[in-house]
């Protein structure tokens, strides 16, 4: 095998990386096929539009007016639910006023509902409950004295949180059914 020259050496990274970060590469050929220029509309459907719509809703596909030079914006496909689809509809402008929100420019101008199944999604899970003020107080104490109250009000929030779950044990795996296969 011939030397390679100089300079052409690239370090890779064996680390691990955010699922994130590959979920957005995996899907942007796919979004961009159905003309959704930003995965994030379809990743981070349910902080656009909430829990509840997003549990009966999915974005499909955008389209763009056929001229370029048109000032009208996107349209967006859902897929929705049949019984949810007249809902939908009377809160068609929310929506749209939340992903144009989101985004920070009008790139959606109406929604077209097509009614058909929508895959349940795994539920978030919940936000853990906030720690107690004397535990805040404490952890705020130890780290000292900030420029930034906000900064040191965050901080000591996050380090009772951490401090909470080194504390509590954690919750043992349940355990799942055995599935048996039947015999012929």
């Amino acid at each position: 095998m011939p030397p390679k020259p100089p300079g052409s050496y690239v370090p890779r990274s064996f680390a691990p990386r955010p699922l994130a970060d590959l979920v957005d590469a995996t899907i942007s050929e796919s979004c961009r096929q159905r003309g959704i220029a930003s995965v994030e509309i379809v990743t981070r459907w349910a902080e656009i539009v909430g829990d509840v719509m997003a549990a009966r809703a999915l974005p499909v596909k955008l389209v763009w007016p056929s001229r370029p030079e048109s000032p009208e914006p996107g349209v967006l496909h859902v897929r929705v639910e049949g019984g949810y689809a007249i809902e939908l509809q009377h809160l068609g402008p929310v929506v749209v006023e939340r992903v144009n929100r989101y985004f920070g420019w009008r790139c959606i101008g109406r929604l077209a509902l097509r009614q058909g199944p929508v895959a349940n999604r795994p539920a978030r899970p919940p936000r853990p409950a906030e720690p107690d003020a004397a535990a805040r107080a404490d952890i705020a104490r130890r780290l000292g004295p900030f420029e930034d109250p906000e900064l040191a009000a965050a901080l000591a929030r996050l380090g009772a949180l951490v401090a909470r779950d080194r504390r509590t044990p954690a919750a043992p795996a349940p355990s799942r059914p055995l599935r048996m296969r039947p015999r012929r």
